[in-house]
């Protein structure tokens, strides 16, 4: 692997015509596989965990699974309902969605208790995630109705047309983010590299690299169902890894071009910066790749969906700057050779001296590096207390999983959805409870779960209000039968938690949980997002052990150090458990909700935590690899272990944090989302990026290796002095390899 990226360097420089048009066809192939094949979504059970997987599973077993359902409120405009109108606006909408293909059933009118709504309840043909893909002609009829009966309020709701609006929304703000992180980006290299084309060519790749890997995320979802977020994360990776691998090798590559001093050529150069950033960038998507794939443990669909999504675009970035970036390189490499004496004889001519070589430091980064310098205990150990105090609100955090009752307002369908559950509050929640037993046993299971419905009526937590539909309904076979109870709080509530409890420990035990034979199990909302946390919650110890683990390794692997891998996996803790801290601090209060435009929901969602630890433990091993590899370099050639820290940390500061105000902005964008979850995430991803790049890389880690000294290396041996200045085609292979 040592020679491999100044192999492939190597080639694309000798050949800059073909690897550019190869890397191009690669990308257009990949879109091209992608779209003839399609997305195979994920279906409703690939979402099935633990007790409310198994009731919907064998409620589906017996053809009684949940339906999409759409429910139409019909109200007055302004005063009294007028019955007589409302009545022939019921009967508009019900011979309307009849006449459509999606739709299954049409409930007869119910009215509200108050009187002053009418609701029509609409069944969806197919599977439950299906419904937001068939409910736009719902939408359609429920308009015309309205437009027809101006003096009416006919409006729709329902997790069909809610999880239509959620995804609209989302594109919407996806677009947002791209509009707010792509100009600060384009600003960011500007300034680093003060060269509109040198800005672009970041950018290109990491646009090309996010094409290639949205098409290859398609052909796999077929081996893995895309769960509808693989995409989202593919943007927001593709675009921070892609920018800052192809930075590194960039400005590694100026480094080796301002230390030859016009003596080695461009393929030159680039087999030399590839033998030092090339490398990095290979054992840094590796490290990013080894730590996502830890998601897999946790044996979830999502986290499969985003995993897969995070594993393809890092892979097709390591790739890019591999394979097209070399290539780019020398061709601009040939572009400033042959502009190079026309620049410098204007300069002459006007009197201005050669431009000098800016140092690697700035008075910013300087001051930063003073304290790790000149007191590395104290700075050690104050840096140390800061992180830890900022992980100390990661100690109460709660975890939620966020229904639809959390989301934004400005969803029209959200708004409708406040206005149903109030006139019709039993339309809140409903628990499904699945039992399977012999068909001898079909009589006496049904009594069971009747007497189960009674005893939940005279339960405050339950509705008491009557359903339209049958209280039991059993299978052809006489083997399933579901009950379903209504519960008049929303999900996320204490009250609806709490009802679910109840149902599970007392009221199943009193009733049906006394039939011998007979198998229940509890589904619905409350159910399901109670089963996702717990599962979360059990596969948790079993993907951080991993993480921790292949971290060590990688590092120890990378750099053949014990101890380095012990303080990466130490700094990395810290670096996750800071920027937690902070997103519950943010987050699970109520104080920030003006400032950052949320709604608390006194928790944190579920997939947050689990997904950004490993998603923070890869990012915080780019930086890792790409610091230390300075220092290491140095190291062998000769410096000093205090040396060889300051040289390293020197060199690497301006990059890295770069590369870091890059990161953070594309994350950052990520805050002005409306979907709580998504701020939650790109919140906590900038967090980390920002504590990384500036408290561990800056403080933290200096201080460490300027206390260890040599130790810091073991069990390696101190290297031999390395000769610089060798060219590649000569040498064979450079001579500086780190």
């Amino acid at each position: 692997m040592r020679h491999l990226p100044v192999r492939m360097a190597r080639w694309s420089a000798r050949h800059a015509g073909r690897a550019i048009a190869g890397w191009f066809a690669f990308v257009v192939l990949c879109l091209v596989a992608g779209i003839a094949l399609g997305t195979n979504e994920a279906t409703t059970k690939d979402f099935w965990v633990g007790e409310a997987g198994r009731a919907e599973a064998t409620a589906t077993e017996g053809g009684l699974e949940r339906s999409p359902t759409e429910r139409i409120m019909i109200r007055a405009r302004s005063g009294e309902l007028d019955m007589a109108a409302a009545g022939a606006a019921a009967r508009d909408v019900t011979e309307r969605m009849r006449g459509l293909p999606q739709v299954e059933s049409v409930a007869a009118p119910v009215r509200s208790k108050d009187g002053e709504v009418l609701l029509v309840s609409v069944v969806l043909n197919g599977p439950e995630l299906e419904g937001r893909k068939n409910v736009v002609p719902l939408l359609e009829q429920t308009a015309a109705v309205g437009a027809d009966h101006p003096h009416l309020v006919v409006e729709e709701t329902g997790s069909p047309a809610i999880s239509k609006g959620v995804n609209d929304q989302r594109d919407e703000d996806l677009a947002l983010s791209e509009r707010i992180s792509l100009p600060v980006t384009v600003i960011t290299l500007l300034i680093v590299f003060g060269s509109v084309i040198m800005a672009g060519v970041p950018l290109l790749l990491a646009l090309s690299s996010i094409a290639a890997a949205i098409g290859l995320s398609m052909v796999a979802s077929h081996v893995m169902p895309d769960a509808g977020v693989g995409t989202n994360l593919i943007l927001l990776i593709g675009l921070a890894v892609g920018v800052d691998y192809t930075l590194f090798y960039l400005k590694r590559e100026r480094e080796e071009r301002a230390r030859a001093g016009g003596r080695l050529g461009p393929e030159a150069l680039v087999e030399l910066a590839a033998a030092t950033a090339g490398r990095a960038i290979v054992i840094s998507g590796l490290a990013v790749i080894v730590s996502t794939a830890t998601l897999y443990l946790a044996t979830d669909v999502i986290f499969s969906s985003l995993a897969t999504g995070t594993i393809l675009v890092v892979a097709v970035a390591v790739a890019s700057s591999l394979t097209v970036l070399p290539a780019l390189l020398v061709i601009i490499g040939r572009r400033a050779d042959r502009l190079a004496p026309r620049r410098a004889a204007r300069r002459a001519r006007r009197g201005k001296p050669a431009r000098a070589g800016k140092p690697e430091t700035g008075r910013v980064f300087g001051a930063l590096l003073r304290p790790a310098r000149t007191r590395p205990a104290l700075t050690l150990c104050l840096s140390v207390l800061v992180m830890l105090g900022l992980t100390v609100p990661a100690l109460g955090l709660k975890l939620i999983d966020p229904g639809k009752d959390t989301f934004s307002r400005d969803i029209p369908a959200m708004r409708v959805y406040d206005r149903l559950t109030e006139s019709f509050p039993e339309l809140f929640v409903t628990h499904e409870v699945v039992t399977r037993s012999t068909p001898e046993q079909a009589a006496q299971v049904k009594r069971a779960l009747e007497d189960l419905g009674r005893r939940a009526q005279t339960d405050p937590l339950f509705a008491r209000a009557p359903k339209e539909e049958p209280m039991v309904r059993t299978s052809a076979d006489g083997r399933i039968s579901v009950l379903e109870l209504s519960v008049p709080h929303p999900a996320p509530s204490a009250e609806a938690i709490e009802s679910l409890t109840r149902l599970r420990q007392d009221h199943i035990p009193a009733t049906v949980g006394r039939l011998s034979g007979v198998e229940t199990a509890v589904s619905g909302d409350v159910a399901r997002g109670r089963d996702y946390v717990s599962h979360e919650s059990d596969k948790l110890p079993l993907v951080l052990g991993f993480l921790l683990l292949m971290t060590f390794l990688m590092t120890v692997w990378a750099f053949r150090s014990v101890v380095l891998g012990a303080i990466g996996v130490v700094l990395n803790l810290l670096s996750a458990g800071a920027s937690l801290g902070l997103l519950v601090l943010v987050f699970q209060g109520t104080w920030a909700e003006g400032l950052l435009a949320f709604d608390s929901l006194g928790a944190i969602a579920s997939r947050v935590p689990l997904f950004l630890v490993v998603i923070l433990f890869g990012l915080s091993m780019d930086y890792q690899v790409f610091v230390v590899s300075r220092i290491q370099e140095a190291r062998q050639n000769g410096m000093s272990a205090r040396e060889a820290v300051l040289e390293g940390i020197n060199r690497s500061a301006k990059v890295v944090t770069s590369a870091a105000i890059v990161m953070v902005t594309v994350f950052g964008a990520f805050v002005a989302l409306h979907l709580t979850e998504m701020k939650q995430m790109g919140f906590c991803l900038a967090v980390a990026v920002l504590l990384d790049a500036v408290v561990i890389r800056l403080m933290v880690l200096p201080s460490v290796l300027l206390l260890l000294g040599e130790r810091a290396w073991w069990p390696a041996r101190r290297p031999g002095r390395t000769l610089r200045g060798q060219e590649p085609a000569a040498a064979g292979s450079p001579a500086d390899v780190g």
